[in-house]
């Protein structure tokens, strides 16, 4: 036994921590022993060098470990504590204590296992404060520099081939190897396609120190407080990447489990506030590439040779799961286009919320994107009282509607379907969608948002005491709205679902509704 195999060995025992420990669990990876000691876990990381990581030197272990509570600082800073020394001897070794370092742990506090994502469904508001979390993380972390070799439109190629050859590598199945040839096919074609967009990304700051490893097994709501953990510290090459290539992980991951609502309401509120709709074009190519990795990762256990044969089918199984859900990601979508509209207070973005969480639907807002165009918050109240003033100018007004239908066309050429969520009141306003939608061959859907003038009122009236929806129309904007819209032409009137949102069974029928009209499975 190794000086290292007797540290390890000794950490087993509560006598080896300077603190209260009943005893001691050991977990062992690949790459690291974690050892559940009290109120606490250390994580060790072992002698290795696998090629892309390298801890072989006890300096270069140090440094990863400070790396280690660097970057996990950032989304759980009361989780990662310290960079502690092992010092003793390796028969005898202590958690801190003075004298030459053995080894370093990175001492982390211990939460409740039962927190994790995993191991739970994503109900509530959970989705959406994730996609919070996700995306001030995004927001404050610094973007890859010019001189910086990571993220490259060329670079971002090699983990995704190199997944496939680790696969090739450990399979004989013809099956499975026929499909790789499809797969690898689709992402060197697709990664010509996106080319220039890669490298505008890039040059744009959408590459950035990201976590790498963002799924739900490292993610805990912890005393009702979200913790991101775990993130990728031995190779900055997995971190420094397209933000949307994190996402892709976390949508990939919860899609797998069966979370296509969950994924669906965190990837509508995480473009609501970022903006980053240019980012879907990406999206799926990152998707595929994530499912890869799992499947890489199954097709790497197969390998080891003293797996119980129950053992094999699983893995086998989650292997050929994990191609066919990259395959879903590689067919093309049928998008069509949907336009929601009424006066304010008829009910058009609670209904919107509804079928975004329900239905294959990229969510676009007025309220938020005519904000967004002056570089306000959703949350901003600018205190218009009229319809003729500030962002609220009928100038301002076209400004939002060309913006909405920019971001529509975007979405439709991504092979997304866009509800686009605005009073609608005039025809020249709708008319440029419509025409959209003609020019593609795409469906169009109108939903129509009724209400008795009263309860018009009443909403508005009470939306504007809150103070806590983007819209800020009042009643005074209300009757403007009433007295100055345009009736549907029999086109429009055509292509119209009339929705009477005082209803409570509303949102259901029309799920239904557009759900069998589109061919839309529900989530």
């Amino acid at each position: 036994m190794t000086g290292y195999d007797d540290m390890i060995a000794g950490l087993r025992f509560p006598r080896a921590y300077p603190h209260p420990v009943a005893g001691v669990e050991h977990v062992e990876t690949h790459i690291s022993h974690v050892f559940l000691a009290g109120d606490y876990a250390y994580k060790i990381k072992k002698p290795v060098n696998l090629g892309f990581l390298d801890f072989s030197s006890l300096e270069r272990r140090h440094l990863f470990c400070q790396e280690e509570l660097r970057l996990n600082a950032r989304l759980a800073p009361h989780l990662y504590l310290e960079v502690v020394p092992i010092t003793g001897t390796p028969e005898g070794p202590y958690l801190g204590g003075v004298g030459p370092a053995l080894e370093y742990a990175v001492k982390m506090r211990r939460f409740d296992q039962t927190g994790l994502l995993s191991t739970r469904p994503l109900e509530g508001d959970l989705p959406e404060r994730v996609a919070e979390r996700v995306a001030a993380f995004h927001a404050a972390i610094p973007a890859v520099g010019e001189d910086q070799p990571f993220g490259t439109a060329e670079a971002v190629l090699g983990p995704m081939l190199a997944n496939f050859e680790a696969i090739r590598f450990r399979s004989r199945d013809e099956v499975i190897l026929n499909r790789l040839v499809s797969l690898e096919a689709w992402t060197r074609n697709r990664h010509a396609e996106l080319l220039p967009q890669l490298r505008q990304r890039r040059a744009e700051g959408f590459v950035r120190e990201c976590h790498g490893d963002m799924h739900r097994g490292n993610i805990a709501l912890d005393e009702g407080e979200i913790l991101i953990f775990d993130g990728i510290e031995f190779n900055p090459a997995l971190r420094w990447i397209d933000v949307q290539s994190e996402l892709a992980f976390l949508l990939m991951d919860l899609e797998e489990a069966g979370e296509q609502g969950p994924a669906r309401r965190l990837l509508n509120r995480y473009l609501e506030l970022t903006g980053d709709y240019a980012g879907l074009g990406v999206l799926n190519f990152y998707q595929v590439y994530r499912a890869l990795v799992r499947a890489k990762v199954r097709a790497i256990r197969l390998s080891q040779p003293d797996l119980a044969p129950e053992e094999v089918e699983r893995d086998r199984c989650a292997l050929a799961d994990y191609l066919t859900l990259a395959e879903g990601y590689t067919q093309p979508r049928q998008p069509r286009l949907c336009l929601i509209h009424g006066v304010s207070g008829s009910g058009k973005s609670r209904l919107a919320l509804g079928l975004r969480a329900r239905l294959p639907l990229i969510h676009l807002r007025s309220d938020i994107e005519r904000k967004r165009l002056y570089g306000l918050t959703a949350g901003a109240r600018t205190h218009p009282g009229t319809i003729s003033g500030g962002i609220y100018a009928p100038d301002a007004g076209e400004r939002t509607y060309g913006r909405l239908l920019t971001l529509a066309e975007i979405l439709l050429a991504a092979g997304y379907s866009p509800l686009v969520d605005a009073t609608f009141l005039k025809g020249k306003q709708r008319a440029p969608f419509l025409a959209l939608a003609r020019a593609k061959g795409l469906p169009c859907q109108m939903l129509a948002c009724e209400a008795p003038t009263a309860v018009l009122r009443e909403r508005v009236r009470r939306r504007a005491e809150e103070g806590a929806d983007p819209s800020e129309a009042g009643v005074e904007v209300l009757e403007a709205q009433l007295a100055s819209r345009e009736s549907l032409t029999l086109e429009e009137l055509a292509l119209t679902i009339p929705v009477d949102t005082t209803q409570a069974d509303c949102l259901e029928e029309l799920i239904e509704r557009l759900a069998a009209a589109c061919h839309w499975p529900l989530a």
